[in-house]
C-alpha cells in the first residue's frame, strides 16, 4: 500500500504561483508513475500532469502546458507540482495519485490516491 498526502494548496491571486507537494509513505514510489489530478466544484475529476518512474515521460493536460511543471524526488519519496501563472479556472481540489504506468494516468486511472489539497485562485 502507498499512502499519499498532498500539501501546499491555498488561496492566491491570478498570476501567482504555488507549489504542491505529495509525500508518499508505506512503499517507495521509485517504481511508480506519479500524477496530479484536479476536481472543480460541479465538474468531474480531470488529469493534470504525470511523470514516469524515472522522469523520462511527463504528459500534461493542454490547459496547463507551459504553466505547470511536475517533478519528483525519489530519494524523498515526494512528487511536486509547480504551478505558475495561475488562473481562476485552476481553482479545484488537487489530488496526487500513483500508478504502475504513466499513460494510465492520462486516461484518468490511478492505483493509489491522496485526500486532496484545495487551490483557490481569485481574479
Amino acid at each position: 500500500q502507498v499512502q499519499l498526502v498532498e500539501s501546499g494548496g491555498g488561496l492566491v491571486q491570478a498570476g501567482d504561483s504555488l507549489r504542491l507537494s505529495c509525500a508518499a509513505s508505506g512503499r517507495t514510489i521509485s517504481s511508480y508513475a506519479m500524477g496530479w489530478f484536479r476536481q472543480a466544484p460541479g465538474k468531474e475529476r480531470e488529469f493534470v500532469a504525470a511523470i514516469s518512474w524515472n522522469g523520462g515521460n511527463t504528459p500534461y493536460a493542454d490547459s496547463v502546458k507551459g504553466r505547470f511543471t511536475i517533478s519528483r524526488d525519489n530519494a524523498k519519496n515526494t512528487v511536486y507540482l509547480q504551478m505558475n501563472s495561475l488562473k481562476p479556472e485552476d481553482t479545484a481540489v488537487y489530488y496526487c495519485a500513483a500508478a504502475t504506468v504513466v499513460w494510465t494516468m492520462v486516461d484518468g486511472r490511478g492505483s493509489y490516491w491522496g485526500q486532496g489539497t484545495q487551490v483557490t485562485v481569485s481574479s
